[in-house]
């Protein structure tokens, strides 16, 4: 009997994900592209800067990783951003690389001098940010992606159409304005772009099959995280048929940040039986980089990628966790294994909440002996030591605490 809900040494999730009734309504295309855009979209976020040699780098990384296409930069920021694409282009890499462009003819002429593959071209895509953002009319916005997408098609350039905001347009107006933009101009695939992270899970899958309906061109999703739900939207917008997802590494990005592409090809690998292509276990290398040279902490228990996601500091979690692995049954307390993502092995904190097992993983593990009755003392002091720190205690610490008690 097949399960895909459990592999040995990987994961154990919940059956009825695999129920024959869900299953059924994953309509995923047969491939699926990832596009990272955290060297562009990511360093958007307030704080980050990337300098050239941090753009190469993480490029490196990211084709290592296996990611499909690199939107490195928007090059008409600076010298140095389109130095770091030229870069990065000479190197050929493998994956497909991109730039983010404005709907205008000089942009696409720089993007086509620093040899990328394609462009990302952005104009507003809703009436109320055309006409208070921009103060263009739609019939403005319209001409200039005309002009400019057929520019950038003449010269090879793939074309990725961007009406931002997309999300809030009234789905009419998208069509039409996009329709327009397709018949006089050009484009490869459209992106449905939600800028300020305004959908639901239903609300993205309807719009991608509205759109499939209107536009034989690939559907690309560009989803923000403003509501938490940037993956999930993405998971549904790719089961409506889009081929593309932009993803950001640690989910980096203007306010809440983008859609996490760690969350989302674990998600999509283990909870839906889909594999990306992706290296799983080379996403914590990436993050841990990406977090160094963004100069923006993660969260520690983010998912898939915190630094203490994998541990437990309270006393029944600790005990029940000790004896799955002791048994050899580590995923009885998992919903995937640590080395799937390139972890380390859950960790056993000590603080106001742990227990006698607590006490004693510490104690073996520093090689250090207390017998019942003092093992109970050390674990009162711990407690009354974690509350005065409002924090777990470190090894040091501890040590300090059971040498205390032997005296």
């Amino acid at each position: 009997m097949k399960t895909p809900w459990k592999k040995d040494g990987e994961w154990w999730v919940a059956p009825t994900n695999y129920a024959d009734e869900v299953v059924e309504q994953h309509t995923f295309p047969k491939k699926i592209e990832v596009l990272d855009t955290s060297l562009r979209d990511g360093e958007q976020q307030p704080g980050v800067t990337f300098t050239k040699d941090d753009k190469v780098a993480i490029s490196k990384k990211l084709a290592e990783v296996g990611v499909h296409r690199i939107e490195v930069a928007t090059p008409a920021v600076s010298q140095a951003d389109a130095d770091a694409v030229r870069e990065v282009v000479d190197l050929n890499l493998g994956p497909k690389i991109f730039v983010f462009v404005r709907n205008m003819v000089e942009d696409m002429k720089l993007a086509k001098s620093l040899g990328v593959d394609g462009v990302i071209a952005e104009v507003p895509g809703s009436e109320h940010l055309l006409k208070f953002g921009k103060n263009w009319t739609a019939d403005r916005a319209v001409k200039a992606a005309v002009e400019a997408t057929s520019y950038a098609h003449e010269e090879g350039l793939y074309v990725n159409f961007f009406p931002a905001d997309g999300s809030r347009a009234d789905l009419n107006f998208l069509i039409d304005t996009v329709g327009q933009v397709a018949e006089g101009g050009h484009m490869d695939s459209l992106a449905l772009v939600d800028t300020f992270g305004c959908y639901s899970p239903e609300g993205a899958a309807y719009t991608v099959r509205k759109l499939k309906e209107n536009f034989k061109e690939p559907i690309e999703v560009h989803f923000h995280d403003d509501f938490g739900l940037g993956v999930a939207n993405t998971i549904a917008g790719l089961k409506a048929g889009a081929e593309v997802c932009h993803m950001t590494v640690n989910g980096i990005g203007e306010r809440a940040g983008s859609a996490s592409y760690e969350q989302l090809c674990l998600a999509l690998k283990v909870l839906y039986g889909y594999d990306t292509g992706i290296k799983l276990d080379k996403m914590l290398e990436l993050s841990r980089m990406v977090e160094e040279l963004s100069n923006f902490k993660v969260q520690p228990n983010r998912a898939v990628i915190g630094e203490k996601l994998f541990g437990w500091e309270t006393g029944m979690p600790v005990s029940l966790w000790v004896n799955c692995r002791d048994k050899g049954i580590p995923l009885a307390m998992l919903p995937y294994m640590w080395t799937m993502t390139g972890n380390t092995e859950p960790k056993v904190f000590m603080g106001k909440k742990s227990g006698k097992d607590n006490v004693k993983e510490w104690l073996k593990e520093m090689n250090l002996e207390a017998d019942e009755e003092q093992s109970a003392e050390i674990l009162k002091k711990v407690k009354d030591k974690a509350i005065s720190l409002k924090r777990d205690l470190s090894k040091d610490e501890f040590a300090e605490i059971v040498q205390e008690v032997k005296q």
